[in-house]
């Protein structure tokens, strides 16, 4: 009873919502601690690193390519394609910092192989198509370390002959057609840079639906470096009003993200799916976590409590019909903000942190958000970054992850609870609702009202099972009565028929029944009428 009565709570220290790297910015699990900007960093330097040794091997195989189609021909041939090397070597050097992509057309099955024919034509053959593809894969190289707004840009050659992708071509649906239309309103305001704004934007969404293949890793790459290209060039353009941009922006995510939702979220080459079906399953396991165990400092029963505990589950439920990042951000932000109102009804005083963070996993238990984690994920990959980094979106966002972190790893110690106890309850096999009335402490002057009532309640509880038992034993009582009089009745019953035997006598005859002569007799007299 001690442990349940010394409840420590849960705390978060804020430096531990922070940036790994001492930053200042609000850091995320998914980034392994780091803020936006740190993780990009990190992940390019991983990137550079990799496309740095892909090219190395690229360089390689192509010395041995033209060696191999030089002495098949039994002439040393020039090495012309060595000056591209050396130019996009000079280019590479020069913008480290641009997105790279992975080389997977080089690594094909196709490009490696070739059909077993005679050795001369083998040779001959093996050397034009690697020819060929080296060609290609210089182009490929090339373009990815362009320019974004040069790399989205559509040219005439890349439209000749080009068939519209099936994510472009097909209907749009009423809320995307919306989008655009606003958007497009939205950029008539700008003029000549709405028009480029307008013509970068497509031309990104129709290159990223020829990019299926990508990983989200890539893609979130992709989204996020056409956010940086963008804002700087805005940022130019406004001469540093980072007002109007961040305006922009918004806008342009929004539009961004609608025509891409489909793609981008929960796609099928990650676990999102996968780990949505274990958090959900991990919050239905703990449907018997009482407000008390967390020391959640809300009394539901007061009814203006009660209805923004009601919308804050709504919000956060609601965050999964949303399509844009920032809104699903809103919808986090509202439903922490009827937290705060919660506790400071409750406590009729300003809400803290170590309050804020308790509650928060309390309603992610009650409402059990669909999609939890692909949410996250979609926010985390394709949300503009500046929002994540700071200000309130990027707190409760930050809060939130750490809420569904702390219910994957929530155990007896962080409820108080003995591990037998927390087995059970994980179980089935026992709830904390349906513990005999001696297992609970007796509310004294200092509990708080909520223990009280929860106290007074389980008493209630324990009554009404004693007089529903003495309602079936008198029930059952009734029922053997009944039985033991029908019993009596078929017993007297017996005995009179027994004592007294029924006879069965003919049916008296009619009085003239034996007269045989029944025709003599004078018929009736009938009524006669005179005339007077």
């Amino acid at each position: 009873m001690s442990q349940k009565s010394e409840r420590r709570g849960i705390h978060v220290d804020q430096s531990e919502l922070l940036c790994k790297k001492g930053c200042g910015y609000y850091g995320n699990a998914a980034w392994q601690g780091l803020c936006s900007k740190c993780w990009r960093e990190e992940y390019q330097r991983a990137r550079q690193k990799q496309i740095q040794e892909d090219w190395a091997l690229a360089e390689k195989l192509q010395r041995e390519e033209e060696a191999a189609y030089a002495s098949s021909q039994g002439v040393q041939q020039p090495q012309p394609s060595l000056a591209p090397f050396s130019k996009f070597e000079e280019k590479k050097t020069n913008e480290k910092t641009r997105k790279v992509t992975t080389v997977k057309k080089f690594f094909s099955p196709s490009s490696r192989t070739a059909p077993k024919k005679a050795p001369s034509e083998r040779v001959e053959k093996v050397s034009g198509v690697r020819e060929r593809h080296g060609e290609t894969l210089l182009r490929d190289l090339r373009g990815m370390f362009a320019q974004p707004w040069e790399m989205v840009a559509p040219t005439e050659e890349s439209h000749e002959g080009k068939t519209p992708s099936p994510s472009i071509s097909r209907q749009s649906s009423i809320e995307t057609d919306r989008v655009s239309r606003d958007f497009v309103d939205f950029l008539k305001n700008l003029q000549k840079p709405g028009r480029e704004i307008h013509k970068q934007c497509r031309a990104f969404i129709e290159g990223m639906a020829n990019k299926k293949d990508l990983g989200a890793d890539e893609q979130s790459e992709c989204v996020q470096d056409f956010y940086q290209s963008m804002s700087d060039r805005l940022m130019t353009h406004f001469k540093g009003s980072s007002e109007r941009v961040e305006r922009v922006m918004d806008q342009v995510e929004k539009y961004i993200m609608t025509r891409l939702y489909k793609n981008v979220f929960c796609p099928e080459t990650t676990d999102d799916e996968k780990k949505d079906l274990a958090t959900q399953n991990r919050i239905r396991a703990l449907h018997w976590v009482t407000i008390q165990m967390l020391c959640v400092p809300v009394d539901e029963e007061i009814p203006e409590v009660s209805d923004n505990v009601v919308k804050a589950i709504t919000d956060v439920i609601e965050m999964d019909s949303k399509r844009v990042p920032r809104d699903k951000l809103a919808c986090i932000t509202r439903c922490s903000k009827h937290i705060f109102n919660a506790i400071k009804i409750t406590k009729k005083e300003p809400a803290s942190a170590d309050d804020f963070l308790p509650t928060l996993i309390y309603i992610v238990l009650k409402a059990n958000p669909p999609r939890l984690q692909s949410n996250i994920q979609y926010i985390t990959r394709f949300c503009n970054p500046s929002r994540l980094m700071t200000g309130e979106d990027g707190y409760y966002f930050t809060n939130l992850c750490c809420a569904v972190a702390f219910i994957e790893k929530l155990d007896a110690q962080s409820l108080n609870l003995s591990p037998e106890d927390f087995e059970r309850y994980m179980s089935g096999q026992a709830s904390p609702r349906r513990q005999e009335p001696q297992a609970w402490p007796q509310a004294g002057p200092s509990s708080s009202p909520g223990l009280s009532q929860v106290y007074q309640s389980l008493d209630l509880l324990a009554g009404l099972g004693a007089r529903q038992e003495r309602v079936l034993e008198g029930a059952r009582t009734l029922e053997s009565d009944l039985i033991s009089w029908q019993e009596s009745v078929e017993r007297e019953v017996q005995e009179i028929l027994e004592k007294y035997p029924l006879e069965i006598r003919r049916p008296a005859s009619a009085i003239d029944s034996d007269n045989v002569e029944n025709d003599r007799l004078p018929p009736p007299l009938q009524p006669q009428v005179f005339a007077g």
